[in-house]
């Protein structure tokens, strides 16, 4: 069995004990890193938030396990960050992981009456500091990548009536690379870059209900 099918039996477990009506992270591993619990607990923050992040999924992936990672919950409001993985594959063009995002959205919408969606704008990587192992995938998975990318999820929210939100501005260096001090081999974020970002991903959460 597979570490993503061991967390999916692990969700599906635990849903069982969720309150609906929450709000949910779905993605993949740049949001199951995301240490949103202990940084709420850090902070006396007592919002209930559901973290369903997959490390590893694509796109294709959290369609096919919408169910446990968001439909099962029975969310008011999602947090999404999902596409960095088929970003990483030269196979996959943007418009076809447009193509799959919007899939993922209309199945939320339709599932999820009233839902409220915040689509997340891709953290940035930094090749620079990246470890050895990892800068093959990150000459595929360029910043500039990642902002054509960004500007087509900004446009699918829009035609989704959700929101299109970047917290990445306190991760950036003066070049728009993901700091070095934020990163662990270039890519992913450490606890501390996702300290840097927490305030302005609960202003979001904390907002108040836009969708009846």
């Amino acid at each position: 069995m597979t570490d993503k099918e061991m967390k999916i039996i692990r969700y599906r477990e635990q849903n069982a004990e969720v309150i609906p009506g929450q709000i949910v992270f779905a993605g993949s591993s740049l949001m199951e890193m995301f240490p949103i619990n202990k940084l709420q607990k850090e902070k006396g923050d007592k919002t209930i938030i559901y973290n369903r992040g997959i490390g590893g999924f694509v796109s294709e992936e959290l369609l096919k396990a919408l169910d446990v990672c968001v439909l099962d919950l029975k969310p008011f409001r999602v947090f999404i960050n999902i596409g960095t993985n088929d970003l990483s594959n030269p196979q996959i063009s943007i418009s076809e992981l447009i193509e799959r995002y919007d899939r993922i959205l209309t199945v939320m919408e339709e599932q999820l009456p009233g839902v409220e969606i915040y689509l997340m704008a891709y953290y940035p990587i930094n090749y620079e500091a990246a470890a050895e192992d990892m800068k093959e995938c990150l000459k595929i998975r360029t910043n500039e990548k990642i902002n054509l990318a960004n500007g087509e999820v900004e446009k699918l929210a829009h035609r989704h009536n959700q929101k299109y939100i970047d917290i990445n501005q306190n991760l950036k260096d003066e070049q728009g690379r993901l700091k070095a001090e934020y990163t662990i081999e270039g890519m992913h974020i450490t606890e501390d870059g996702y300290r840097s970002v927490y305030e302005e991903i609960m202003a979001y959460v904390r907002e108040p209900r836009w969708k009846v």
